[in-house]
């Protein structure tokens, strides 16, 4: 068998792996996570703190009995925690860093697939660009990705708190399915994106001259409720876009989204991360076909994050009542760059009070970018330390795609709003996991 090249990664174990495999039940001196005396894992979300505070609020697993609070420090331990007691209220803490591909990309590839012999036969001068690739190998690869699909997911449970233990906890290639359930709260992580080790060459993709199409987020909140997303790193890490090699003329894309909220979800949090090198960073809501699950819904506050070599959609919105506040962009020199904020279907974004710092050169109107008629509010956002008009701005560079102001609402589930020109300073120094104080 030759499977599936991973450009050296197949093989590779993070050097930082625990080497424990034991799950470890109940409250242990060494598996508390705490930052300046306190239990983060019992700690809820503030009232008024975005939609995820609106109604009974989120509390996750604070209220877990002893026989539901889990310290893991393997991929295998982490999901045998999920998986234990059902809905009952449980924290799961997860010390150190577990991998949910410590075996490499060879370990999930069916018995002969071949990528050498993949390429040789969807080659577009063999196959064409006019239909999708079909036969021996798209079946095997298809199969390995199912095994992969199978391996890397882990779904999250109503009512769970997931915190990492002191500064240098996380997760490497796994995918959290946040998934039907209500009330979850995930805190103080770092998680390097899953790679899609087997993706697919669609030749029909991209007005017909091909792309490689890619599977997997971080993180899925997907017809979920109440769920708050904290103090967080979420970074391509050790495999930026960059390090991905090009078959066809096209980059081998491996990664999908880190953080998506989608499907009907609603009431959601996302605050303090740090998102990183990162190309199609996060969706709120991810068809324009969704209307019938998504109106009314994907109702998401976003504060005090930082963004940073991220390409596009930060995020991009669709349908959702969206709060955007205090966040700070930083698109850097030489860097990719497409947009930060993406206008989708029937979106109503409500973006104030954010600092954008773009190198030189760098084209401020680019901010935003239009996909459908959906005006929205963008008031007092500093770019470079001044006080820009990004709708005015956006308008008088891209008059083809001429935004319309006013989202038709006012956020009140909002707590501090700093000041956009201090932005910079607070969030750089407290967003990210190990930051919380």
């Amino acid at each position: 068998m030759n499977a599936q090249i991973w450009h050296g990664h197949a093989t590779r174990k993070a050097a930082v792996l625990v080497g424990c495999t034991a799950l470890v039940l109940g409250l242990t001196g060494t598996g508390s996570a705490q930052a300046g005396g306190r239990d983060l894992a019992r700690e809820v979300l503030p009232a008024g703190d975005g939609w995820a505070s609106e109604g009974a609020g989120t509390t996750g697993g604070s209220a877990a009995d002893a026989a539901h609070v889990y310290t893991v420090t393997t991929w295998a331990g982490f999901r045998q925690a999920l998986a234990d007691g059902g809905s009952a209220p449980k924290i799961i803490k997860v010390k150190g860093v577990i991998d949910a591909v410590s075996e490499g990309c060879d370990a999930f590839a069916a018995e002969g697939y071949d990528f050498q012999r993949y390429l040789a036969d969807y080659d577009p001068a063999v196959w064409g660009h006019d239909t999708p690739v079909s036969g021996a190998q798209e079946d095997l690869r298809a199969a390995s990705a199912a095994a992969q699909d199978q391996a890397i997911k882990a779904n999250v449970p109503a009512n769970t708190t997931i915190v990492g233990v002191g500064k240098g906890s996380g997760i490497l290639g796994g995918s959290l399915q946040i998934k039907g359930v209500d009330n979850v709260i995930l805190r103080n992580l770092t998680v390097e994106a899953p790679i899609d080790c087997f993706p697919q060459w669609d030749p029909t993709d991209d007005n017909r001259t091909g792309a490689w199409n890619s599977e997997y987020d971080s993180v899925v909140v997907y017809g979920s409720t109440h769920v708050w997303i904290d103090h967080n790193t979420l970074t391509d890490g050790r495999y930026p876009d960059s390090s991905l090699p090009s078959y066809f003329g096209k980059v081998y894309q491996q990664h999908d989204g880190l953080l998506d909220v989608v499907r009907g979800a609603d009431h959601v949090t996302v605050s303090w991360n740090s998102f990183a090198d990162h190309d199609k960073t996060m969706l709120i809501g991810n068809s324009d076909s969704a209307g019938s699950t998504d109106t009314g819904k994907l109702k998401v506050t976003l504060h005090h994050n930082r963004f940073e070599g991220i390409v596009e959609r930060a995020p991009r919105v669709r349908f959702g009542q969206v709060d955007s506040y205090n966040n700070h962009f930083v698109v850097t020199k030489g860097q990719n760059y497409g947009y930060v904020f993406g206008i989708g279907a029937s979106s109503q974004l409500y973006a104030t009070h954010n600092a954008l710092s773009l190198a030189s050169g760098v084209s401020v109107g680019k901010a935003l970018k239009k996909w459908n008629e959906a005006p929205l509010t963008a008031e007092n956002n500093y770019v470079n330390g001044r006080p820009t008009d990004l709708i005015a701005v956006h308008n008088a560079e891209i008059p083809g795609e001429t935004l319309q102001s006013g989202a038709g609402w006012t956020p009140t589930l909002r707590t501090k709003v700093d000041s956009p020109r201090a932005v910079p300073g607070i969030v750089d120094h407290r967003a990210g996991a190990g930051r919380l104080r």
